[in-house]
């Protein structure tokens, strides 16, 4: 086999490949046994037709296509190998020449993966990261814990303000007619929460239980439900109660109930703790990427247009399952955030070109540094997947094979062990 590459602008390459004429016959052979046993030719066993005849038969671009399965995916990856190509697109692959008894011609164009110039990524000197922990933040965390442990209380005979609870039956209706999802009975409405049509809690401040009350409204002309978008909307409500909620008094009977403290002191110091630990942890979580993407950026690469453009798809991808979990999909999403595919993929752009230049530097430093994954970094993987997502290390397993995420997971590790050589040498500047 005879190989030759061009290397042309935007990492494209184009790879020649020969194969001798030897190989050819021997696959066009193989081809005829192949189609030989797929089709039935009236008067011949299966697999004892005759070439000419099942030439004759199929036409010989029949033969042509087995023949191109039969030699083309083997030689490509051969090619590859020898041309030292790590390509980042499928190939377009083109035909030159394909006659039995001569040589068998093709050419396979792909974009290869960049080279990296890697720059200083050992000893890197990085201000330490600190947040502190104010006491305004000890008094929210302490009002957030008193307003999980408030009770909803009857108002009686109170006027519904901003902040209350409106209990209300209410049905509404478009050009007259009721609509999927438009009632509702014991509904539990915080006005001012903005959850309803903008407009229909406004039209509640005020009113008493026991009382009904007629609203009118408009669904935003962007509204996600699109027969609904913009049209107008008559609703029937009746106030069956007012509520409101009773926050516990911050003290040492607070601190009691909550079940680890004797006093309220106690609770107030835990919660410090708790926050400064966070803190702690969330600096050095801070500190270690600000390491990394030093080193990232005192690399150079020039990176491929369809890299970040496959990066971009596979965050919304991600987006889009996490929409589905909340109960929508992208195209309401769009609607209601007024914004277009466009949009969305331009505001991607940036952090997908970030992720994907940390990948390739990271994979530069570990192939510098001769950095291998051993079955057992996967195990260790795996098993802290497996604590993350609160599932078995076999599950995750299973997961990982079930898709064809192997190869990605090894990747993964060896950037991780890239990355604690970066971190492991750096210098944190207090």
């Amino acid at each position: 086999m005879k190989v030759t590459a061009e290397r042309i602008e935007n990492h494209q390459i184009v790879l020649e490949v020969q194969i001798p004429e030897e190989q050819v016959t021997k696959a066009f052979n193989q081809a005829y046994h192949k189609l030989a046993n797929k089709v039935n030719i009236p008067g011949f066993r299966k697999g004892k037709t005759p070439r000419k005849i099942l030439e004759t038969r199929l036409g010989i671009e029949a033969f042509k296509d087995e023949v191109f399965e039969i030699i083309v995916p083997r030689a490509y990856s051969e090619a590859l190998k020898e041309q030292n190509i790590i390509p980042v697109t499928r190939p377009q692959i083109e035909v030159i020449t394909l006659e039995e008894g001569s040589d068998f011609t093709f050419k396979a164009t792909v974009i290869a993966k960049p080279e990296v110039t890697l720059g200083e990524y050992k000893g890197l000197t990085i201000p330490a990261v600190k947040y502190e922990v104010a006491d305004e933040d000890v008094e929210q965390k302490l009002e957030g814990m008193r307003d999980r442990q408030a009770k909803m209380v009857v108002a009686e005979g109170a006027e519904i303000g901003n902040g209350d609870f409106a209990i209300i039956d209410f049905e509404g209706f478009v050009d007259g007619k009721p609509f999927s999802g438009g009632d509702a009975k014991g509904y539990p409405l915080q006005i001012g929460s903005g959850s309803f049509i903008p407009g229909f809690e406004d039209q509640l401040i005020g009113a008493k239980s026991g009382e009904e009350r007629q609203i009118q409204v408009s669904f935003p002309t962007d509204y996600f439900v699109e027969s609904l978008a913009g049209k107008q909307a008559d609703f029937k409500v009746a106030i069956k109660d007012v509520k409101r909620k009773q926050l516990p008094e911050l003290n040492d009977d607070f601190a009691k109930e909550l079940g680890e403290f004797d006093t309220l002191e106690e609770l107030k110091a835990d919660t410090r703790n708790k926050l400064e630990e966070a803190a702690r942890n969330r600096a050095e979580k801070d500190f270690r990427a600000a390491v990394v993407q030093k080193a990232v950026e005192n690399a150079s690469v020039d990176i491929p247009d369809v890299m970040v453009n496959e990066r971009v798809e596979n965050m919304i991808s991600d987006f889009e399952f996490h929409l589905h979990s909340r109960g929508m999909n992208l195209e309401q999403y769009l609607k209601y955030a007024n914004q277009s595919i466009e949009e969305l993929q331009k505001s991607y752009r940036e952090p997908a070109y970030q992720q994907v230049k940390t990948d390739l530097v990271m994979e530069t430093i570990a192939k510098t540094e001769k950095i291998e994954v051993t079955e057992k970094d996967v195990e260790i993987e795996i098993v802290t997947m497996a604590a993350e997502y609160k599932t078995t290390a076999e599950e995750v397993k299973k997961i990982i094979v079930e898709q064809g995420r192997t190869d990605a997971l090894v990747m993964a590790v060896l950037r991780k062990k890239a990355a604690k050589i970066v971190l492991d040498s750096c210098i944190k500047e207090e």
